[in-house]
């Protein structure tokens, strides 16, 4: 069985994650083989009293780079957006980021 470290690779930090974690969204970039029962139990066991409502995955493909003949392609990320229940507890790490309106 993959430890919940495993699972939960790190947060994304973007404009938009932001701006989502007054909703009780919060992004974290996850293990591609990773499904969404796996992340919802990494997360309530690596975080004392977050209660996860819903988990919503998307997987970006590795782009295309070239560096004269040469051809490679970047890694495929998988991230995942994590909406928080009401009565949930908010994440330590996120504390203080999101903007309250």
């Amino acid at each position: 069985m993959k430890s919940a470290y495993d699972i939960i690779k790190k947060p994304v930090l973007t404009e938009k994650s932001y701006q989502d974690m007054a909703d009780k969204k919060f992004t974290f970039q996850v293990d591609i083989r990773a499904n969404k029962t796996e992340i919802k139990q990494a997360l309530e066991s690596i975080f004392e009293g977050v209660k996860v409502e819903s988990v919503n995955t998307m997987r970006t493909i590795g782009k295309v780079k070239r560096q004269g003949r040469t051809s490679g392609r970047t890694p495929e990320v998988k991230k995942a957006i994590v909406t928080l229940k009401k009565d949930s507890k908010p994440i330590p790490f996120f504390e203080g980021m999101a903007e309250e309106e």
